[in-house]
């Protein structure tokens, strides 16, 4: 071969690769931290005293909440960081951002934050900020943050005052999400806490069932009621489950059985099996995972709830950690065995398989069709995202993927035995800590973005749609950060930049789309729990509007509709969550269509 062929070919080789990485095919175009200003990066360093040994959430990561907190139109982002100060960017619009955390007073710099929720908590009409803590043995280190929101009238300096204690929200437990939402129905916005237990009640044992029963304020999850602007933990009297075998990964919440009111699914991590908590209108929840499942993810991280097939009813997303090679597989095999889940089935907990679900809604039951639908394996997997990137009228998947330290590797743990042995039995494991976190491997896979081909199967999208590159990505969020009707998404990486994307749809001109705001006399997240549905000549669909989704994360308080090549809008029904309905008959396509809620005593 030429030298000159040679030189040709390479160069058509790089001219693809540029063509592919500026966007030119890919639906998702990354934004450099350069042009962006987004400079935030979550930074973890191990220490002998503290790391993923002895905190096994070490390389969990940060959270991310996007909404308007100034409301001069534009989405603005928050980055929770672990050890680093956490960052609030500005958009000041075209793709350009300003870290003002300093100077609005929302660091939160020097302690372990996890989940970040954006949510009007005292409904002024302005975004306020909680953060949720973790890992400090120190109780008083933990406990959760409650931004509010200084803000009068527009053009105000962009300021918060710290007052989880005067709400009641100072919760020391260990923490790893919000979810607020109105569950009484009572017009306020009350409060699930997620959270997760110790490393000591992590490990499997054939008594691990006696434990189910014990309780611990510090690790089980919490309901907090809104009495009047001031939050009551309810947990013991509305039936919501806070043993000390609950680690909380993800929550989602959303009307699962379809009767108007909130339910909420807890994923847990390690043993216990998740939680269905179904509303009983009455105040209170019934647990019944057992009556409507027929099995979950056994490792079960983020999750989040929508509706894929647009049939009007609420199906469910939750990630695990199944790879999709079968070398990887074969590594990670020890964590999912059939003696143990048969020891687990006698001690009382439920079917569970390491593999991501993906729960379609009956009616009735769910049925589980991950496999199917080809999204059940996307390796050690965080946030799920759904909605509609593509506008092609179905909703998609997005999925953070990665983990840096990876102590549940099969060739890691024979080394940790030869190590023990070779060291004898009164060796202290403590004094190779250095050494055992250099021997574990890192997972590093880029994310994945699953295309929903028809509402029941999904294609594998991540490489055409842009996510080639290998990351740690933990939380994440969606909004339309440029105003243009399609859905960005915002990434937090661990030991990197935060990851910035920016959608495509509209320019190539994939699909319409109707992007709404919800307009209530409380504010915008006093529309938590409205339901949507959207008429077409060619189809209906449904949205629900529930900020905190995911990991660790919450998206802006605003709806969007993809609707492939639809032209036109018959109408759209505004379910409000007080239960009182709406109908608007005339919606342009391709708009942003405020929805005013009429004022009912």
């Amino acid at each position: 071969m030429s030298d000159r062929i040679i030189i040709y070919l390479s160069l058509l080789i790089f001219l693809s690769s540029s063509f592919q990485n500026d966007g030119g095919k890919a639906l998702f175009l990354s934004i450099p931290s350069n042009k962006s200003g987004i400079k935030f990066r979550n930074t973890l360093k191990e220490s002998p005293d503290f790391n993923v040994m002895n905190y096994s959430y070490f390389y969990n990561g940060g959270g991310v909440a996007t909404g308007d907190v100034n409301n001069d139109g534009l989405c603005d982002i928050f980055f929770t960081g672990n050890l680093v100060a956490s960052h609030l960017y500005l958009n000041h619009g075209k793709w350009k951002f300003e870290n003002i955390a300093k100077a609005a007073g929302i660091e939160a710099a020097g302690l372990w934050n996890t989940g970040v929720t954006m949510a009007d908590v005292n409904a002024d009409g302005w975004l306020d900020i909680y953060i949720c803590r973790s890992a400090a043995k120190d109780p008083n280190a933990r406990r959760n943050l409650l931004f509010i929101n200084q803000s009068k009238q527009l053009g105000d300096p962009v300021t918060f005052k710290e007052e989880a204690q005067v709400y009641g929200l100072d919760d020391p437990a260990y923490s790893t999400q919000a979810s607020f939402f109105d569950f009484d129905r009572d017009g306020d916005l009350d409060m699930f806490l997620l959270n997760h237990s110790l490393p000591e009640y992590a490990s499997f044992n054939n008594s691990i069932g006696q434990l189910k029963s014990r309780v611990n304020n510090d690790y089980g999850d919490k309901l907090y009621r809104n009495d009047q602007g001031k939050f009551v933990d309810v947990t013991q009297s509305t039936g919501i489950i806070s043993n000390v075998l609950g680690f909380g990964l993800g929550v989602a919440v959303s009307d699962f059985n379809s009767d108007g009111w909130p339910d909420i699914y807890v994923s847990n991590d390690f043993n216990e099996e998740d939680y269905l908590y179904i509303n009983q209108q009455n105040g209170s929840f019934k647990e019944q995972l057992k009556d409507l499942l027929d099995h979950t993810s056994l490792f079960s991280m983020g999750s989040d709830a929508a509706d894929i097939n647009n049939d009007g009813l609420t199906d469910l997303v939750t990630l695990d950690m199944l790879p999709q090679d079968n070398y990887r597989i074969k590594l990670t095999s020890g964590a999912d065995n059939f003696d143990k889940y048969q020891l687990l089935l006698k001690q009382g907990f439920y079917n569970q398989n390491m593999r991501n679900m993906l729960q379609l809604n009956q009616g009735n039951n769910f049925s589980e069709i991950g496999q199917i639908a080809g999204v059940s394996n996307s390796d050690w997997s965080w946030s799920a995202l759904v909605a509609d990137y593509d506008l092609d009228g179905y909703q998609d998947l997005f999925v953070t993927n990665g983990y840096l330290r990876d102590y549940t590797n099969m060739d890691f743990l024979s080394f940790a035995v030869d190590l023990k042995v070779k060291e004898g039995a009164n060796s202290n494991i403590d004094d190779h800590i250095e050494e055992l976190l250099q021997q574990m491997p890192k997972i590093e896979v880029p994310n994945k973005i699953y295309k929903n081909i028809n509402g029941m199967q999904f294609a594998d999208s991540s490489t055409t749609w842009g996510f080639t590159k290998i990351e740690l990505s933990n939380g994440a969020a969606y909004a339309d950060l440029d105003n243009d009707g399609d859905l960005d998404l915002v990434v937090n990486n661990v030991n990197d930049f935060a990851g910035i994307y920016k959608n495509t749809a509209v320019e190539k001109k994939l699909g319409n789309y109707l992007k709404i705001k919800l307009d209530t006399p409380g504010g915008s997240t006093s529309a938590i729990g409205t339901h949507l549905v959207l008429y077409t000549p060619e189809q209906t669909y449904h949205r629900d509007l529930y900020l905190s989704r995911g990991f660790q994360s919450s998206v802006e308080p605003q709806i969007y509709f993809g609707l492939g090549k639809t032209q036109k809008i018959d109408s759209l029904v505004v379910l409000w969550p007080d239960g009182s309905r709406e109908l608007f008959d005339v919606v342009p396509v391709n708009s942003r269509f405020i929805v005013k809620k009429k004022y009912r005593h």
